[in-house]
């Protein structure tokens, strides 16, 4: 027992030295943890910089949800897979755009890149395998959050899948703060030129393309956030005036202080254009009125501007019609110009007499542009050449675009290069486009007239575009279910989207067959289809009524059919991009046809809203579906407003 407690203090004294021991380590172990927390730290500033290094030097910063919701996946990829095969194969310059596609049944883009760069390497006398430079494409292709996970298949296909979570953020972005594109840092001064229809005579179905065209570009431009100016370069001056002028004095001698009563201006110019080439005095008169005009007699000018305003309201009947916004600047607007023009261009020496003419070449165009007629009147061309100066001098235009037909491409090139060659235009500042069309064709293939034989007139297409689309309303019965101001709307977005639409889904550069039946069947790729296919949309939204269910949840992308429509949806910013590429509209009509019938696909397999057989009340709302229809329903309307198609919320 003494033993026992002998030993005691010696046991308190190692338990104390323990305690000791173990503060000690406990002091280490929290400085080791501290100094752990702090290289952990610095390592997660370390991984955070190289991120973010990498992505500006990739140009990543698209990915910022936060920032906006216009990204274009298509091209971040391009980008990456670009800066890899510099990476990879830094001898293979100039290689080009890789080719990313997507749509694939394995990933949901996949790069083909590798065939390409096996040919190039082996005509460097290096074979390589295309799965072996694929791998080596994954392995230096950068880090990016749109990105789940890279894996090569098959002879080298680099398969990518896309991050749920990420998509999902731009979706509900997008919900929140609705489709737009982050405002341009340098927006520039677009000019675009359509419609273009002549004084006294009425707007007829070849004005409807470039109508239709220049309108619809002229959206597309403006949702991107440039400053656009809509131009209707009319055809209010010429020799022509002359004829209108004479017949106007001999019906209408009182015109100077009675407005007269002129209905039908395009039977007025026929009338006069047939005393012209059959009356050889009125044809004398005819020409001296020209010549008042151009010396601007007050009496004579009165006269231009009564024929001038009667066309004018005619015309706006249309664009109101069509909605269409425009300015009117006729040729009248560059006559003092175009006198400017010709002696600036004489007195640099670009003008040569070709038998009286002034024509004047570029070293390049393979026809002249006539300046000035042997009888000292001026041209179109001297027309055309005055308007390019004026809208880079004093409209500070940056881009230009003329819609016209595609049978005037010569005449624009043939501008185009004359205006470098004069000095006028400098193609490193301003940007010159021509976008021309094909021809409207009636269902026997040939130029669409009248059966007898005349051009159709645009308001008569109009008309007979509502009353077809009021009887196939009718026939569906949906007169018994619609109010009649419904049935209005309806039949008015109806028949004015289908005459859009038509012309729009095709190819601009190829010619189309004009028909009121295919355009108003609602099957297929037509505005009916899209419009009902937005209408059942907002249907499914109205349909929760006064049920309240919190939509706070988020998107639902966890079915393949959900993922498949959200992938479809995020093409937008890639469509539009293709658009400011080609001016070819066709590309915003398929995307918007793939949404609507991919949105179908969706809503056939999976439930939004689940109601009581007996009852119909709202037993179960699928919150995250219901928000991925409104936020489809949003993409839906934005394409349609940069068609020019008006939505309706019945039909």
């Amino acid at each position: 027992m003494d033993a026992i407690l002998d030993s005691i203090p010696q046991l308190i004294k190692d338990i104390e030295q323990l305690e000791d021991f173990k503060a000690e380590k406990e002091n280490e172990r929290q400085l080791l943890e501290s100094q752990n927390q702090k290289l952990r730290y610095r390592l997660k500033l370390l991984k955070e910089a190289a991120v973010k290094e990498s992505n500006e030097e990739s140009n990543m910063d698209l990915v910022n949800v936060e920032e906006h919701a216009f990204i274009n996946l298509h091209s971040i990829l391009i980008s990456l897979f670009s800066k890899a095969i510099k990476t990879a194969y830094p001898a293979l310059e100039d290689f080009g755009k890789p080719a990313v596609s997507a749509g694939s049944k394995f990933a949901d883009y996949q790069c083909n890149a590798s065939m390409q760069i096996c040919k190039l390497l082996k005509a460097k006398g290096e074979n390589v395998s295309p799965n072996v430079v694929a791998k080596k494409l994954v392995d230096c292709l950068g880090q990016c959050n749109i990105i789940e996970k890279v894996d090569v298949s098959g002879q080298g296909f680099i398969n990518v899948w896309l991050s749920r979570n990420k998509l999902r953020d731009i979706l509900q972005y997008v919900l929140e703060n609705k489709l737009k594109p982050k405002p341009l840092t340098n927006p520039q001064k677009i000019i675009v030129d359509f419609s273009a229809p002549n004084v006294a005579k009425e707007m007829h179905v070849g004005h409807l393309r470039s109508t239709i065209i220049g309108e619809s570009l002229s959206r597309v431009f403006e949702f991107i956030g440039h400053d656009v100016l809509r131009i209707n370069h009319i055809g209010d001056w010429g020799t022509q005036f002359g004829m209108l002028i004479a017949l106007l004095q001999d019906k209408f001698p009182n015109y100077k202080t009675e407005s007269p009563p002129i209905k039908d201006l395009q039977q007025f110019y026929k009338q006069s254009k047939v005393l012209f080439d059959s009356d050889l005095e009125f044809k004398k008169r005819a020409y001296d009125c020209v010549v008042k005009l151009q010396s601007m007699s007050p009496d004579h000018v009165q006269a231009w501007k009564l024929i001038c305003d009667v066309s004018r309201k005619e015309f706006q009947k249309i664009y109101e019609r069509l909605n269409i916004s425009i300015i009117e600047r006729g040729e009248s607007f560059y006559q003092s110009r175009m006198e400017t023009v010709v002696k600036d261009l004489e007195e640099k020496g670009f003008l040569e007499n070709d038998d009286g003419r002034k024509i004047m070449w570029s070293p390049e165009s393979s026809i002249p542009l006539t300046v000035v007629k042997s009888d000292g009147g001026f041209t179109y061309d001297t027309s055309d050449i005055a308007t390019l100066k004026q809208r880079i001098e004093e409209e500070k235009a940056d881009w230009i675009i003329y819609v016209v037909d595609a049978g005037q491409s010569l005449h624009f090139e043939t501008l185009k290069k004359c205006a470098i060659h004069s000095g006028f235009l400098d193609p490193s500042k301003v940007r010159m486009d021509f976008v021309g069309f094909g021809v409207v064709l009636g269902e026997d293939k040939k130029k669409f007239k009248t059966r007898s034989g005349d051009t159709v007139r645009l308001a008569s297409l109009l008309d007979e575009g509502i009353k077809r689309t009021r009887d196939k309303l009718v026939e569906k019965g949906r007169d018994k279910v619609l109010t009649d101001e419904e049935l209005k709307l309806a039949e008015t977005a109806l028949a004015y989207g289908c005459i859009k639409y038509a012309d729009l889904c095709h190819n601009r550069n190829h010619d189309y067959v004009f028909s009121f039946d295919k355009m108003l069947d609602d099957k297929g790729n037509t505005a009916v289809y899209l419009l009902y296919a937005l209408t059942r949309i907002r249907s499914i939204i109205n349909n929760l009524g006064t049920y309240t269910q919190d939509l706070n949840e988020p998107i639902s992308l966890d079915h393949d059919k959900e993922w498949k429509l959200a992938k479809t949806l995020l093409r937008f910013p890639e469509v539009i991009s293709k658009i400011t590429d080609d001016f070819c509209l066709h590309h915003l009509c398929e995307y918007l046809y793939d949404v609507a019938t991919t949105f179908s696909e969706f809503y056939d397999n999976c439930y939004c809203i689940e109601k009581n057989p007996q009852t119909g009340e709202i037993v179960k709302v699928f919150t995250g579906r219901i928000l991925l229809c409104k936020v489809t329903a949003e993409y839906m309307e934005t394409g349609l407003n940069l068609l020019g198609i008006s939505t309706v919320s019945r039909m």
